[in-house]
């Protein structure tokens, strides 16, 4: 709040104490009659020798001060339930979040009013003062023994009823959801009645019962049999021939073969087709393409991603539900051993999974010239893209429907004001993710915040037939040399703005946030870098001829290079954690630099298990296990902040921080983000990749 906002709030204050009290204080405080009789009500009954207990449960459920202030207990959220549950003579409980700013510290106090004010009433009412029984204050600043400056400023109010009234876009986004879960769901059912009817069909025909006509009749409209295939035979040749002829039908125009295609599409819908190879420990239905090849892109990504997890699991937390932050400040941002807590590295999670989708995207393209027989059309290239907007989409903006008609009918807590802003921003901006553009907003601007990766990295995703253009030239040298000034001009980027800006090298919680996102940390022209190595690493995989590495001697010091060099980033961040007060040079060259070196790191270890120097490495990147977790990596990324913003949002006090606690905080967020991300990836992911298949 700015400096003449605040000296106008208690200059309002003031001129209340001296005069405020009028014949009609309603009109002089601009606050409904009945708001300002329900309020003094309240208050005259809590005065009382004994308080009635409508009045007594309404005090109780006011934010009270705790210990540990020193420590960074300032929240006081009261008890929004018990608050919920009043029921007072012409009014019921209504609670209120007062947020205050006092010294340099930001702090919000829940309290119980009538539900007859609303927002501007209460922050009125606040402002004068009005919450006080006898010469207490109802909402007590911080002492001064803790904080140097007495004099409390509010800067906003929120209130929450006890019903949600969800609007015409949450319960749209509701429909829309439920719709899209829907038609898997019926696609499964039908597919299991006519799996037995075609049971029967077969038992019939066995017993000696006519059963020619009736398979004909169930091949003509594309019925299923019991292993799944298409037509009623048994034979596996003519079940795959079945197929064919469905597929075939789904090409033709006459209204037997329109019936057929739509069992056919109902199938590619239902659950008995979409379960198929998700908890398979084999990586041949994986993004990294065939069994045995790209083996430890798996472990790789899963690793990345509960690194993600983690950090998420704790930053969010940290930014406004802890009653002690300052002990968790000076616990995990001064010590490497939370290498798995500290923003700074955790983040490196991203440009890992840059790497990997740069890889595999050149790899994809590649592939798609050589099945259009070495052809490099504009066409293909259209058709390229296409097929990656449609394969990241379905679940994405149901992600985005999810987020704006859960958030808005789900029973609230003390700390729902951070669901309440995903709400908000995405029926502001969800064009943004429509058309994958929102990672161009700043941070407070959008939707879902943990999707700006899509549209960076579909935006990355774009450049691919450029620079395999370039390669296709047959001058190699050219694609170095552009590949090169790319790279150098991310660095460069990157560099300067943190400079100018004097921003930190790690995610924010000071005044550099905004400006930290707004500039830097989600634009394509700072994180370039490892999507472009990893291009660079797929199209030398790909095409490659003869291995890299000859001798033990080379991957030896290929291993001791990388592992420095990725200690060296991690390292480095605790190093530089403090925010420059001015510009700086050694933050300038780590933003640079550190995100590309970081991607080199996991390049060679990629690059080293292809050619098999990866060892004990490879070995456990390589595990089974990590097959059926990637299969629903996609999934589990995009749900993963949606439960812990839903399960931070709904608690009624603050989270103490031990390493304990969040170690359990952690599993469970872990735990639940995979059976929904199973989920999720059978019921949407799975199924709209039908669309996928039918472009081509």
């Amino acid at each position: 709040m700015s400096p003449v906002r605040l000296a106008l709030l208690l200059c309002a204050a003031a001129a209340a104490a001296a005069g405020g009290a009028t014949a009609d204080g309603a009109q002089a405080l601009n606050v409904s009659r009945r708001c300002l009789s329900d309020v003094r009500v309240f208050l005259g009954d809590i005065s009382l020798d004994t308080p009635k207990r409508y009045a007594a449960l309404m005090y109780d459920a006011f934010g009270k001060m705790g210990s540990g202030v020193a420590g960074g207990n300032v929240n006081m959220p009261g008890s929004l339930q018990e608050c919920l549950s009043v029921r007072g003579p012409a009014f019921s409980g209504q609670y209120c979040q007062v947020f205050l700013k006092q010294d340099n510290v930001q702090y919000f106090v829940g309290i119980c009013v009538p539900d007859s004010c609303g927002e501007d009433e209460v922050q009125t009412l606040v402002i004068y003062e009005t919450f006080q029984v006898g010469e207490t204050s109802l909402i007590p600043p911080l002492p001064s023994i803790l904080v140097s400056q007495s004099v409390q400023g509010i800067f906003m109010t929120q209130c929450t009823s006890d019903t949600a009234t969800p609007d015409l876009s949450a319960v749209t986004c509701l429909f829309v959801c439920c719709a899209m879960i829907a038609v898997p769901l019926a696609a499964t059912l039908l597919t299991a009645l006519i799996r037995w009817q075609q049971y029967r069909v077969v038992n019939l025909g066995a017993t000696g019962g006519s059963s020619s006509s009736l398979n004909a009749k169930s091949n003509l409209y594309g019925t299923l049999s019991p292993n799944g295939t298409a037509g009623g035979g048994n034979d596996m040749n003519a079940n795959v021939h079945d197929v064919q002829q469905l597929s075939e039908m789904c090409r033709s125009r006459s209204e037997e073969e329109d019936t057929g295609c739509v069992f056919w599409c109902l199938r590619a819908f239902s659950l008995q087709n979409t379960t198929q190879g998700v908890l398979s420990t084999s990586s041949s239905s994986s993004a990294a393409g065939p069994a045995g090849s790209y083996a430890s892109v798996n472990g790789i990504r899963i690793l990345s991603l509960l690194w993600i997890i983690c950090g998420h699991t704790t930053q969010l937390s940290a930014w406004n539900n802890l009653d002690n932050e300052k002990v968790w400040k000076k616990t995990v941002e001064s010590s490497p051993l939370y290498v798995f807590a500290f923003s700074g590295p955790v983040y490196l999670g991203v440009d890992t999974f840059l790497l990997l989708g740069g890889l595999l995207s050149a790899r994809s393209l590649l592939g798609s010239i050589q099945r259009a027989e070495d052809k490099f059309s504009r066409g293909l290239v259209a058709h390229f893209l296409f097929k990656r907007f449609i394969r990241v989409q379905p679940l994405h903006l149901f992600i985005v429907c999810l987020a704006i008609g859960f958030f808005s009918v789900v029973q609230r807590g003390a700390f729902w004001f951070i669901a309440e802003d995903e709400v908000t921003n995405c029926k502001k901006y969800w064009w943004s993710n429509l058309l994958l553009v929102n990672n161009l907003f700043t941070i407070t601007d959008i939707c879902a915040p943990w999707t700006w990766y899509l549209s960076l990295d579909f935006q990355f995703y774009a450049t691919t037939p450029l620079l395999i253009y370039l390669y296709r030239l047959k001058n190699r040298y050219v694609l170095l040399v552009v590949s090169a000034l790319l790279l150098l001009m991310s660095g460069v980027a990157s560099a300067v703005i943190t400079a100018l800006l004097q921003l930190p090298v790690h995610q924010p919680t000071t005044l550099t946030y905004e400006s930290y996102f707004q500039y830097y940390y989600n634009k394509p022209y700072t994180r370039y870098g490892p999507y472009l190595i990893g291009i660079m690493l797929g199209i030398y995989i790909t095409t490659k001829r003869d291995q890299l590495l000859k001798h033990q001697w080379q991957a030896a010091v290929g291993w001791v290079s990388c592992l420095l060099g990725m200690a060296a980033v991690v390292v480095l961040a605790y190093v530089l954690k403090d925010v420059p007060a001015r510009p700086s040079i050694a933050h300038a060259l780590y933003q640079g630099v550190h995100r590309p070196l970081w991607a080199l790191g996991v390049a060679w270890i990629i690059l080293a298990c292809e050619e098999g120097y990866g060892g004990l490495i490879h070995s456990l990147l390589s595990l089974g296990v990590w097959a059926p977790l990637s299969h629903i990596s996609f999934s589990c990324y995009l749900i993963h902040p949606f439960l812990i913003i839903l399960y931070n949002g709904k608690q009624e006090t603050p989270i103490h921080y031990t390493d304990f606690n969040f170690m359990y905080l952690f599993m469970g967020h872990v735990t639940l983000t995979l059976v929904a991300g199973y989920a999720l990836t059978v019921l949407v992911e799975k199924p709209y990749l039908f669309l996928k298949r039918m472009s081509g």
